[in-house]
């Protein structure tokens, strides 16, 4: 899939240089969320454990999952996870652009490829979880047709939205 800008979606880029940057486009993301959260770290070594696994090993880590990058030409300049289906649904997660490629239309190539690989595997709802102060990532979600959903997660000032596919 390619959008208006030149950005391929690809699922995994293979062996190109790019390779190699899900690792850096997750440790990005996680560093710039736990700096958001109050709880900013010098590097992806001070991250909690969950969030290093993720980095050291995204292969591994979303192995069962689908994950989508945003090539423009050999550099990755965003991502997408979408796990497995299980009852039905999968989950968009580590939604990220990389700043240098920001609004160029990235984020919604990747959720647009993401809701048409979940339709395409008959999942029936795609669900997500956003942070409340995200405001931009939750305009672009309602976009999409995403709405409020019933909390499934725990974790204070975390919104919970879905959508049927």
């Amino acid at each position: 899939m390619t959008d208006r800008h030149g950005v391929v979606i690809v699922r995994w880029p293979g062996q190109s240089p790019a390779a190699a940057r899900p690792a850096e486009l997750l440790a990005a993301y996680h560093l710039r969320t736990q700096a958001e959260k109050g709880h900013p770290v010098a590097d992806a070594d001070a991250l909690p454990d969950r969030y290093r696994t993720e980095i050291l090993n995204p292969r591994a880590a979303f192995a069962d999952d689908t994950v989508l990058m945003a090539l423009s030409g050999d550099t990755a300049a965003g991502c997408l996870v979408l796990t497995a289906p299980a009852g039905g649904r999968s989950e968009i997660k580590r939604l990220w652009t990389d700043p240098a490629f920001r609004g160029r239309g990235i984020a919604s190539a990747l959720i647009g490829a993401a809701l048409a690989h979940a339709a395409k595997n008959s999942v029936g709802t795609v669900r997500l979880s956003v942070w409340e102060w995200r405001t931009g990532a939750i305009a672009l979600y309602e976009r999409f047709g995403f709405t409020v959903a019933e909390p499934w997660e725990s974790r204070d000032r975390l919104v919970c939205m879905e959508r049927t596919v």
